[in-house]
Order: C-alpha cells, then sequence, then structure tokens
C-alpha cells in the first residue's frame, strides 16, 4: 500500500479518529517533522504506542523530495524541482523581498527581509492559456492536500516563508478540495501563515469563487484577467469560453460585497495584442467600480514556444497611466524576477530534460 504523506490533513485526522487517537497531537507531530526532516516516527515524543504504529504504517514523513533547486544570478530566487511520490514534478519558486528598501507615501518603509513562496496545485494545467509554458504541458493530475503542503515545508527549510501564492503550476480552482484543506493547514498551528497573507489566483473559475470567501475568509483572491473584452480573452486563455466575461464580472461583484476585500487583477501585457490605449480605457471602464489593484505583468518568452512579443517599456507606462489618471485604479508592474532559471512568471514547466515575477503581495495591501 502507498503511504500518504503526513500533511494530508483529512486523512490523517479521519485514521487517528478511527484508532482512537486524539487528533490533537497532530500539529505537534508536524513541528517535529518540519523541524526534524531525517526524523523517523519512533524519534516523535510523548506519542501513544498506537499512534507509532498508525504512523509507520500508512504514513511518510514526506512523500516528495527537492531534486533540484536553482538560484538566480542576484540570488534574490530560488527554483525548486520537487518530484512527487509517483515519479512526476512539480516546480515551485521561493522570492526574497527587502521590504525597507524603497518608499510608501513618501515614507521610508518599515520591515527587513521577507520571502514569498509561489506553489503549485496541479502537475500541468488544463487550461491551456497560450502565453504560459505550463499550459503547453497538458493536465496530468491534481497535487493532494499533503503534495501542496510538503512544497511550504521544503521551502521553509530554505527560506523563512512569510508569504504564499498559488501562481505555480495548475488552476487552484480546479483543485479545490486540497486546496482549501491545504490552506487550512498553513494558517494553523505550526505554520500559522496569515491568511492575509495568502493569495490564491483563478483564470476565473466562477462556480468556485462564488463559494471561496465562505471557505477561506481573507484571503486575497486574484483574477487572471489579461484581457478587457471577451474575444481577446477567448484567443489568449481558452478556458475563458466556459467563463464568460460578464458572468465573471458579476461572481467578482458578489464576492467583494461579501467580502469587502481589493480583488488583485493580473494583467500580462502581450505586444499588440492587449496592451494598446483602446484596451487601457476598456480595462478601466470594466473595473471602475470595483475595489481593485491591477498588476500589468511583462510578458516572459517560454522559448520556441513564443508566439507573442514583449510589450515595450513605453506601452506598459502609458498602459498604467490610463488606468491610474483616467480611471483612478491603483496599478503597478510586476517586478522581474527569476527569468534566467525560468521561474518567472508563465515560465514554469517541467520537461523531459527536466530542464517568477511577483509584486510582493505585502506592497500591493498596502
Amino acid at each position: 500500500m502507498t503511504c500518504r504523506s503526513v500533511f494530508d490533513a483529512g486523512f490523517i485526522r479521519t485514521e487517528f479518529d478511527k484508532a482512537g487517537i486524539n487528533t490533537q497531537f497532530i500539529p505537534s507531530i508536524w513541528k517535529y517533522v518540519i523541524q526534524n526532516p531525517d526524523c523517523e516516527w519512533r524519534d516523535i515524543p510523548s506519542l501513544p504506542a498506537s499512534a507509532y504504529t498508525l504512523l509507520s504504517s500508512k504514513f511518510k514523513t514526506c512523500t516528495s523530495v527537492i531534486e533540484s533547486a536553482l538560484d538566480s544570478t542576484d540570488q534574490v530566487t530560488t527554483k525548486l524541482l520537487v518530484k512527487l511520490q509517483n515519479g512526476a514534478s512539480v516546480e515551485a519558486v521561493i522570492m526574497r523581498y527587502d521590504s525597507s528598501l524603497g518608499k510608501y507615501g513618501g515614507k521610508q518603509r518599515s520591515g527587513g527581509p521577507r520571502s514569498t513562496l509561489c506553489i503549485s496545485s496541479q502537475v500541468g494545467c488544463k487550461m491551456g492559456c497560450t502565453f504560459c509554458a505550463t499550459g503547453t504541458m497538458g493536465f496530468k493530475s491534481n497535487l493532494t492536500t499533503g503534495e501542496i503542503v510538503e512544497q511550504l515545508v521544503h521551502a521553509s527549510r530554505i527560506s523563512p516563508i512569510r508569504n504564499i501564492v498559488f501562481m505555480g503550476m495548475g488552476e487552484p480552482l480546479n483543485n479545490y478540495t486540497a486546496l482549501v484543506e491545504a490552506i487550512r493547514v498553513m494558517t494553523a498551528y505550526p505554520f500559522q501563515i496569515s491568511p492575509k497573507k495568502i493569495t490564491v489566483s483563478t483564470v476565473g473559475i466562477i462556480h468556485a469563487i462564488n463559494k471561496f470567501h465562505g471557505d477561506l475568509p481573507n484571503l486575497n483572491l486574484a483574477v487572471s484577467l489579461h484581457a478587457p473584452v471577451q474575444d481577446i480573452r477567448c484567443k489568449i486563455m481558452p478556458a475563458a469560453r466556459a467563463f464568460p466575461l460578464e458572468k465573471l464580472m458579476n461572481s467578482l461583484a458578489e464576492y467583494q460585497k461579501k467580502s469587502q476585500q481589493k480583488i488583485f487583477i493580473e494583467y500580462i501585457m502581450l505586444d499588440g495584442v492587449n496592451d494598446e490605449e483602446q484596451h487601457a480605457h476598456q480595462l478601466g471602464k470594466l473595473l471602475e467600480t470595483f475595489q481593485v489593484v491591477v498588476n500589468l505583468i511583462p510578458f516572459n518568452p517560454i522559448g520556441i514556444l513564443s508566439q507573442f512579443g514583449t510589450s515595450e517599456d513605453q506601452k506598459v507606462t502609458i498602459f498604467q497611466r490610463i488606468l491610474r489618471n483616467t480611471y483612478n485604479i491603483r496599478t503597478t508592474v510586476r517586478k522581474q524576477m527569476g527569468q534566467d532559471i525560468s521561474g518567472a512568471c508563465g515560465q514554469l514547466v517541467i520537461s523531459s530534460t527536466k530542464k517568477s515575477s511577483l509584486t510582493d503581495i505585502e506592497d500591493l495591501q498596502r
């Protein structure tokens, strides 16, 4: 029988309940495993004898391993290739920031170094976005709760993680049950990541957005919009046909009414496709009744797969100025991180030869 990850929260709680073992032991087991990567079950102190037997027969301290860790030349970004128990692999990216650099509102920023982890939720992706390397893989499988949480476990042993973004491989809301359970693990002891420091990105899975706030209150929702009108969106995001823009915006309006939270809008800048001034005005009119932060993303080429060009800096600046000045929409341009190790936005892909750019969520929330 294949053993499950000890971080598969629902499964371990069920097994403990069936064996009559108090589930309150589980967080302390997680803490010990996180702090002692090479531990055996018998090393964990003060558990009932039946717990050691159960853990040994049905669970592993970790079902995945780091196959490689590539650092960018500036040492700011680390891309992890994580090999799963079934032989498949996913990628996670650690991005380091120093919040004391620069100014905000004319004042020096407070704080210091912090790290954000970009997590994958699936092997491959079925959304097929034409500008995204992961989309070229097709969909392989959903990750389990444990496989999602283990990315945080691996990363936390390299750098203390304060923020998490579900912007890696896969469409998170297409793996909804495992996503919700994994986030509940991450926000509880011993991880204790603040919900406000976690962002989930989606292409716009409407039925999942409708229940997102109820299941995961206080989290940040990011929507990969990428076009201001339905026809352009369908051309670059085939999955958009199933989620018409008008229905998506109605769903987001209802979400914002319930949550009273900003929505983060991701918009990739594709030369001559969606980056003209008319597109900026269309986007401004679409979003002017919402409380949003628009994040303009310079397109990251994906080698021979690239059918798009990167927008010129001047076009990005004009696009940003229109949204800011004409529609009073807060608009940022995403900082490039990890391009040299293919760890930037849209570059995560597992090739047969085993060969991100993100604006820090804390900066956007200010």
